[in-house]
């Protein structure tokens, strides 16, 4: 089947469908796809001009418990474990409705997907939850990624896909978290290391220069050209470039909307309408009004036109946005990185923070956190132990032995030099831990005392401060070839020394339209509005602001996608 992406010159004025789909994440293209597979006509509108949203820019990590891959594996469990890890995370926020509903549909989604798409997986087995400490939490088997994809089998509508966030790739190719990531890291210490590298960047160079971008695709990159080829096989209609203006309503229900393109109003009549816009990092208003610290920088991860479009398209029409979450988006650590152009980007802390050699310290020079716990937990931490009125970071400190072999931030480890970032004053460096702290702003006594006390118990692999390297996502997070008894802690003593400065940021909201089990959006009252779903980031998160694990954003996104999908093709599951 030809592809069907259409110019808007070629567009009428007016068209119909049985689905509109509003955003091109993963919710979007998962309500779209399955939408389409179930017989139902589907258009599917974008914004931006590429498809991709925030998912484009993400690991690509799907948290979907008692997954068809993790049985395949042997790794059985009912579905009362990861209910249970979730009502003890969750606590007054677990709504068993849109939980179980989450719950249910997890092992069905990736059948689907996988029998019936160009949507294939690679599995996350060995990743645990990020609580051990939790009661029910699971050391493996709960998460999934799309697999590795060749983006020659998108070729059609490869230049309307986002390319991957500049900040988490190495020269635009994006890398994969595991073996891949493992073979970039070690590069400079082993020969296999360094042939695997070799290998990838001499054909990335090859296909920069062809093609003029990534052509291996992974991570989130990956999942929307999987989704995206499969929407366009399947016959979704597929409009960038057109933001949605209004809802219409007729006699109570939503029957489509109104769509800007470059040659004027698209009037669309849909039997439902899916909202999936990507939530509001990017809402400025709605930002001061639920965001924490709201007088103080965030930074946001997403791309700029997530900015809040669903929630008030579903405010227009009766909708009601939960605010009353334990937090209204999902932090992240992130550091702010100078461009010579004036501009900057936005590195997000997930790797470096787990690895033995690192602490993380506030204005005070003391510690505040377990530094190997979920990016989440590192940013909840800095609001709590920061007074009122201050500003809000801290500081990644590590040594010349660290920042050689792991990294810190965007300074990439060995071989790779570290100069320019130096040069532009985005990594610190002193000769003595003195010195750093006063380039920082760090009181010098209070760092130098934390890290001497940190050593003193490092030596021996022990962290009796915040216990670092307790339980199993600690440990995962860690080093597996690091000598000591403890994989993520070791002693900070070989200078000079580095630092870079953190800040809240986010890789998505939390606070969303309030949705039932089949992704309906309810009005104030809690009645379903007719015509009018909502899933990813525009729907409140189902695990309540909370973030027990890693892929809480795609993986719901991903189910509520489908189950949106279902029913307004008055479908069941399908193996």
């Amino acid at each position: 089947m030809p592809s069907a992406y259409t110019q808007h010159l070629n567009l009428p004025s007016d068209l119909s469908c049985d689905l509109l789909v509003v955003g091109s994440g993963a919710a979007g293209l998962s309500a779209a796809v399955t939408a389409a597979w179930h017989g139902q006509k589907v258009i599917l509108a974008e914004k931006d001009s590429v498809f991709g949203g925030a998912t484009a820019w993400s690991g690509g990590w799907m948290w979907l418990p008692r997954n068809p891959l993790a049985r395949r594996a042997g790794i059985e469990e009912e579905i009362e474990q990861p209910r249970h890890y979730l009502s003890n995370e969750l606590g007054e926020q677990f709504n068993a409705e849109l939980v179980d509903a989450f719950l249910e549909a997890c092992p069905h989604v990736v059948e689907f997907f996988e029998q019936h798409t160009a949507l294939q997986f690679a599995d996350g087995n060995e990743i645990p939850d990020m609580h051990g400490d939790t009661l029910g939490a699971a050391s493996r088997g709960h998460q999934v990624i799309a697999a590795p994809y060749a983006a020659r089998e998108v070729i059609d509508l490869l230049p309307r896909l986002r390319k991957t966030m500049r900040e988490t790739s190495f020269m635009g190719m994006p890398i994969m978290a595991g073996d891949d990531l493992t073979a970039f890291m070690t590069c400079s210490r082993s020969p296999r290391a360094l042939m695997h590298v070799a290998r990838r960047v001499l054909t990335h160079l090859y296909d920069l220069g062809r093609y003029g971008r990534a052509m291996h695709l992974v991570n989130g990159v990956a999942l929307v050209a999987r989704l995206v080829r499969s929407a366009s096989d399947l016959g979704v209609h597929l409009l960038d470039s057109a933001p949605v203006s209004r809802l219409s309503v007729e006699r109570g229900e939503v029957c489509g909307a109104v769509l800007g393109t470059a040659t004027g109003e698209l009037r669309v009549r849909a039997r439902a309408v899916m909202l999936a816009t990507g939530g509001f990092p990017h809402d400025p208003a709605r930002r001061r009004a639920l965001f924490a610290r709201p007088d103080h920088e965030h930074l946001a991860l997403p791309p700029t036109p997530c900015s809040g479009d669903g929630l008030r398209l579903g405010e227009s029409v009766g909708g009601h946005v939960v605010c009353t979450l334990q937090s209204p988006a999902a932090w992240a650590p992130v550091s702010k990185v100078p461009y010579r152009d004036g501009s900057f980007g936005r590195f997000p802390h997930i790797i470096d923070r787990g690895k033995p050699g690192i602490i993380g310290v506030l204005r005070s020079g003391k510690r505040f956190v377990n530094e190997a716990n979920g990016y989440y937990d590192y940013v909840t931490a800095m609001f709590d132990r920061i007074p009122a009125g201050n500003e809000v970071c801290s500081w990644l400190i590590c040594d010349h032995r660290f920042q050689r072999r792991y990294g810190l931030g965007f300074a990439r480890p060995a071989p790779l030099p570290m100069a320019s970032h130096i040069r532009s004053g985005y990594l610190k460096r002193g000769e003595t831990l003195e010195q750093l702290a006063h380039s920082c702003g760090i009181d010098a006594q209070g760092l130098a005392e934390t890290v001497k006390e940190f050593n003193l118990h490092a030596q021996r692999g022990k962290d009796p401060a915040f216990h670092r390297g307790g339980t199993p996502f600690n440990r995962k997070g860690g080093d597996p070839t690091h000598t000591g008894p403890n994989p993520c802690v070791a002693p900070i003593e070989t200078g000079p020394f580095y630092a870079v400065k953190v800040q809240p940021g986010c890789f998505g909201t939390f606070a969303g339209l309030q949705t039932d089990r089949h992704a309906r959006v309810l009005d104030a009252a809690s009645r379903p509005i007719p015509g009018l779903y909502a899933a990813g980031a525009d729907m409140v998160s189902v695990m309540g602001g909370f973030y027990p694990s890693g892929g809480i954003n795609l993986g719901p996104a991903m189910v509520f996608g489908y189950i949106a999908a279902l029913h307004v093709a008055g479908a069941r599951p399908t193996k």
